[in-house]
């Protein structure tokens, strides 16, 4: 299955092998649905994934799991709220646009934003994130990868 053109290389090591991890997963052609994803097998990255469902009519996105390290440098803990509700996350911010580019698209992405966070030696977050479909194409989940960037 196509995944766009992306420059996974400027990705940190951390969101490449995330990205490897879902590839293998999408190799059939079709996207991987969430009972294709095994955390036993991210132990790399595990503590660096968020888990997103996908919601229709309207669109809108529902934190479903946040990985330790991510909880860690949020401002609050986001786990069962909507993004539309965050009001830095919700349309027409930059991380919405790309969450639904990936819904839109059914292809992965990496991207960077500013990081917005309690911590001051963070200058920007980079994330990959990753089309899950329950039925093998329509976008369902969301599985995005997290990595923090230090200032300098």
């Amino acid at each position: 299955m196509p995944d766009g053109h992306f420059e996974i290389d400027r990705a940190t090591q951390r969101l490449q092998a995330a990205y490897a991890y879902w590839r293998t997963k999408s190799a059939t052609g079709r996207l991987p649905g969430r009972t294709d994803i095994d955390p036993g097998e991210m132990v790399a990255f595990l503590a660096h994934v968020v888990l997103l469902d996908v919601l229709r009519d309207p669109l809108d996105f529902r934190y479903r799991l946040m990985g330790t390290a991510v909880e860690a440098h949020m401002l609050r803990q986001y786990t069962g709220e909507l993004m539309s509700t965050i009001e830095h996350q919700r349309a027409p911010s930059r991380i919405w646009s790309d969450f639904e580019l990936v819904v839109v698209r059914c292809r992965p992405i990496l991207t960077d934003v500013p990081y917005v966070g309690p911590h001051r030696e963070f200058l920007r977050v980079q994330h990959v994130i990753m089309p899950l479909a329950a039925d093998g194409k329509q976008v369902d989940m969301v599985l995005s990868v997290v990595d923090f960037i230090p200032k300098g």
